[in-house]
């Protein structure tokens, strides 16, 4: 995987097909705040519904390690909150 790429979302709209079909990481930005970000999986289907699965499995783990619901977990990564001091 490449470098990670920063772009405006009409950037990336305007350009999408080449984004897509990239191997770099891209961070969706509007307005200065980064709202999305596009992360390329490898071609090999097979590594990257293994890759989907240990994910989940990574949540369920931490949702039953802490008690914090999906909702609260989410939160933590929702890039359009402030960061807490």
């Amino acid at each position: 995987m490449g470098q990670l790429k920063s772009v405006g979302v009409r950037e990336f709209r305007d350009h999408a097909t080449s984004y897509l079909s990239g191997s770099d990481p891209v961070a969706v930005n509007k307005h200065g705040h980064v709202i999305g970000f596009y992360i390329p999986v490898e071609r090999d289907r097979e590594q990257a519904k293994r890759a989907i699965e240990s994910l989940g499995h990574t949540v369920e783990k931490i949702l039953e390690e802490t008690g914090m619901s999906e909702e609260e977990l989410a939160q933590l990564f929702d890039l359009r909150r402030p960061m807490s001091e």
